[in-house]
């Protein structure tokens, strides 16, 4: 996990929300690896695995985005106003 700031400065809640989006960053890197090997194998059945863990990766970074939301209070409100919702994405930034 990449830290720019002097370790001994950074409080317990700041290292967890760094842990977790770190977190997420690889469940969607792997996200993209699978999609990419799932696109290049010629087998069938390799695909539906790989296309199985892809899927778990996707529940993963799910929880992920949760936790965030339980922690971070901007996040959740962002998040509350953003998801889900019907409109044009234009409609939805500020």
């Amino acid at each position: 996990m990449p830290a720019y700031e002097s370790e001994e400065l950074i409080d317990e809640k700041t290292r967890d929300l760094s842990r977790a989006r770190q977190s997420l960053i690889e469940e969607l890197q792997a996200m993209m690896w699978y999609d990419e090997r799932i696109s290049a194998s010629k087998d069938k059945s390799l695909g539906e695995v790989l296309e199985h863990n892809r899927d778990d990766e996707k529940e993963h970074a799910s929880l992920l985005i949760e936790w965030l939301r339980r922690h971070d209070a901007r996040l959740d409100k962002e998040l509350k106003e953003i998801l889900f919702k019907d409109k044009e994405l234009s409609e939805l930034w500020d």
